[in-house]
């Protein structure tokens, strides 16, 4: 796999686990919905997201949790726009833009985004893979079959890994052909999204498989409902213990990247994790 540079941060897959931290500016987030829905507050998080040693902060104004409905453009952007141009003055961190719609990727980037987090594989808007192409930016594909409204309806698989595999190569394939340099795609198998308790277990067993398709691999497993499930916790804010043994998990099959809330607990699992299975 070619390895990343971003700004003035160089990626190299394989070496060690990197933290993505999550900044959702939305009102109705699943686990951290209101909290830093403000510039001045989104600032702050993004603040103690860096000082907490995340490697990208994952900037997202659209609510992807199950049954979200999605909100208008203008809306949208004006929740994530502000915060990027005011983060970028103050910080050369990557920045990624957690959005599904072409034209946000397109003002986010202008505004001092590095990269795209499209949580549709690039399946929601047509023109996504050939303005992030444009934009010469990396996208992470991630996997999900209809829509956030839709998905947990979404979840028979005759061959869970397989079918995700095969998704995720034609999406590749795609974006590749509409322009996308390989060493610029990230994939995401989608923990969560139109999959069950089951799956979410059986993906995080089988994670290395993915490692054939030739990218970096980022897991999202940060407070989410199948840990709840397993610890009978309704509170995601008190699912970081649970949070940890998945990022350990992901980590020993592989992963590279981490989508998470809590940065600074993760970074320690990851520097430990990282000094068993990749050294």
């Amino acid at each position: 796999m070619t390895d990343l540079k971003i700004r003035k941060k160089s990626f190299y897959w394989g070496q060690r686990t990197y933290i993505m931290g999550i900044l959702n500016v939305t009102p109705d987030s699943f686990s951290d919905g209101g909290h830093f829905n403000t510039l001045e507050t989104a600032l702050t998080q993004a603040k103690t997201l860096i000082n907490s040693r995340a490697d990208i902060i994952d900037i997202g104004g659209q609510s992807t949790r199950p049954g979200s409905q999605q909100i208008p453009l203008e809306e949208e952007l004006n929740r994530v726009i502000p915060i990027i141009k005011t983060l970028r003055q103050e910080t050369s961190i990557p920045i990624s833009i957690d959005t599904t719609r072409a034209s946000v990727a397109d003002a986010a980037i202008e505004a001092g985004a590095d990269l795209v987090n499209d949580i549709s594989g690039g399946t929601f808007d047509p023109q996504m893979f050939s303005v992030v192409a444009k934009l010469g930016v990396p996208i992470i594909l991630m996997h999900i079959r209809g829509t956030p409204q839709t998905m947990q309806q979404l979840t028979d698989y005759t061959d869970l890994i397989g079918e995700i595999s095969q998704w995720l190569e034609t999406q590749l394939n795609l974006a590749m052909e509409a322009g996308i340099m390989r060493s610029h795609l990230i994939i995401d198998p989608g923990i969560g999204f139109a999959k069950t308790y089951q799956q979410n277990l059986e993906l995080l067993r089988h994670l290395s498989e993915f490692k054939k398709l030739g990218c970096p691999i980022l897991i999202g497993v940060s407070r989410k409902s199948f840990i709840g499930h397993i610890l009978q916790q309704n509170d995601p804010q008190q699912r970081v213990w649970g949070t940890s043994a998945a990022c350990c998990s992901a980590i020993a099959q592989t992963a590279d990247i981490l989508r998470v809330h809590d940065v600074a607990p993760m970074v320690d699992v990851a520097r430990v994790a990282d000094a068993i299975w990749r050294h």
